[in-house]
């Protein structure tokens, strides 16, 4: 089967968090609401409805600046078990349609049901009744993208938000992307972003009039990946069985750490969580290629460091070492500290574990 011809549908579900809140809560019904922490314990975003978002409340955002913009919004604290059989459940549902299955989060996943006879193989028409039967199923929405490759189905999946979908024909894919902001590619963060908006490059269509050896020049090996997303290429296959990469925690305190010993309190209680989280993995036998250490400052400015590791976790002391010379660095006061290894032989996709909401 060439990759031309595959039918990939993205499913992302609506606000997932927020809307499981609300399916076990009738009193949360058309609220302003949001997933979070307190705001007097650095509470941070996890999820906002709808109503939430209309004042500007969004994920990732602290709680304070949330309650600013909606002094009326309902904050809940995360209920992840809860989260978690609703996902296993949808997920069961994914699995009625379609083996190839690839989860990106709780609330999100790649099928592919290029071989489905369902509905005379339309993807379309099957993205309707996986949409459908989740409503009726689960009583929660999913909206959907539809297209021939990952790339076009995940951006398709946002256009019809929230309870839509939306099909993007393989022969309109160059005409698609011609007006697609770059920023919709994956992997153009907010520095890659103002990279290529300082060379005058806003859309797809900027990015196609860049040669690939120019591509190359700009943005190394990722040259190669947009050059090809740009004209609405992606061959990449749904993969049924992901691979973590990744093992890091990280901590968010009630307080600002303004000294030298307060940081180095604070790292011993990640390091220990860390320690403990990791030995009782199945990873805890995988060797480490390398180390990443997180600092947020109190104006919420992220910083991280990466070093090579000799195939081992640093013990306490030599990460201790590191992590308070990074600090002095700049020796700001620091809100969150974060520790994590890069494995080797992954077995699983990545995944950060936060601590404290």
């Amino acid at each position: 089967m060439k990759p031309k011809d595959r039918k990939i549908i993205h499913v992302d579900m609506d606000c997932f968090f927020a809307a499981v809140e609300v399916k076990h809560n009738d009193l949360l019904l058309k609220k302003p609401l949001a997933v979070g922490g307190r705001a007097d314990k650095r509470g941070v975003i996890a999820a906002a409805s709808y109503e939430a978002r209309a004042f500007g409340v969004k994920s990732a955002m602290s709680t304070a600046m949330a309650l600013k913009l909606c002094p009326h919004l309902t904050i809940v604290h995360p209920q992840f078990s809860l989260y978690k059989e609703e996902s296993i459940a949808i997920k069961e549902i994914f699995s009625r349609f379609t083996d190839a299955i690839e989860p990106l989060s709780l609330d999100e996943a790649f099928l592919d049901v290029t071989t489905s006879e369902l509905h005379n193989g339309s993807a379309t028409l099957i993205a309707r009744e996986i949409r459908n039967t989740i409503l009726i199923e689960r009583g929660l929405t999913a909206s959907a993208g539809i297209a021939n490759n990952k790339f076009l189905a995940k951006v398709a999946s946002d256009l019809k938000k929230p309870n839509g979908q939306f099909t993007i024909s393989p022969k309109f894919n160059l005409e698609f992307t011609e007006k697609l902001p770059v920023e919709k590619i994956f992997g153009v963060g907010k520095k890659t972003k103002e990279y290529m908006h300082s060379l005058d490059v806003y859309t797809c269509a900027d990015l196609r009039k860049l040669d690939l050896l120019t591509l190359q020049q700009y943005f190394g090996k990722f040259g190669d990946r947009l050059n090809s997303l740009c004209r609405g290429v992606d061959h990449r296959p749904v993969k049924t069985h992901s691979v973590r990469k990744s093992f890091s925690v990280e901590r968010t305190f009630d307080v600002d750490l303004k000294i030298e010993d307060e940081i180095i309190q604070g790292f011993h209680r990640v390091y220990d969580e860390f320690s403990k989280r990791f030995e009782a993995s199945k990873h805890s036998e995988s060797e480490v290629k390398g180390v990443s250490f997180k600092l947020k400052s109190h104006d919420f400015v992220l910083k991280t460091k990466d070093s090579i590791s000799k195939k081992r976790i640093p013990d306490r002391e030599e990460a201790l070492n590191k992590i308070i010379s990074f600090w002095k660095e700049n020796k700001e006061p620091v809100r969150l500290i974060g520790f994590g290894v890069r494995l080797i032989n992954p077995e699983k996709e990545d995944l950060q574990l936060e601590l404290i909401f």
